[in-house]
């Protein structure tokens, strides 16, 4: 069970997680060495699962983003398994949720353009078996994009 000071760090690990030991026990009011062990304990916990960089879309030329909706032609355990085992194996997928709905899933996609989805989409994703349909969404501006889940 987390207590309000877990929340408090936690949150604030989540806004900038190289923040040093010195620089959160002053905002915590708690003294280096408890800031240090309950980090230690958050990460042991696996609240903590890793510690990652956000990288600027625009500077690595992968800023068009893509929603891609998959419908299997069936739902059996097959084609389920299947189809998993082929998407994890896509570097161009960033995220990829089993869902209900109209749609068995939603990827998340980043590319270089158009002509970049387009060759993705031709060469590697319908290439999976068991596809029955997809339907793209293209984004046409970031409103709010955030990793962090706020604690309170």
């Amino acid at each position: 069970m987390l207590d309000k000071i877990d929340k408090e760090l936690i949150n604030l690990l989540q806004k900038d997680s190289k923040q040093t030991t010195k620089q959160l026990s002053l905002q915590l009011n708690l003294s280096v060495t408890a800031v240090y062990e309950r980090i230690k304990k958050l990460e042991k916990e696996k609240v903590i699962e890793k510690y990652v960089a956000i990288i600027n879309k625009n500077k690595i030329e992968k800023s068009f983003l893509v929603f891609c909706h998959i419908k299997l032609v069936q739902h059996s355990k097959e084609y389920v398994t299947t189809f998993e085992r082929e998407i994890l194996k896509l570097e161009e997928v960033s995220e990829c949720f089993h869902v209900s709905g109209d749609y068995d899933y939603i990827l998340k996609i980043y590319a270089k353009d158009m002509d970049e989805y387009r060759d993705f989409m031709v060469t590697k994703l319908t290439a999976i078996k068991y596809i029955g349909s997809t339907q793209s969404t293209f984004t046409i501006e970031k409103v709010k994009n955030t990793t962090a889940i706020h604690l309170s």
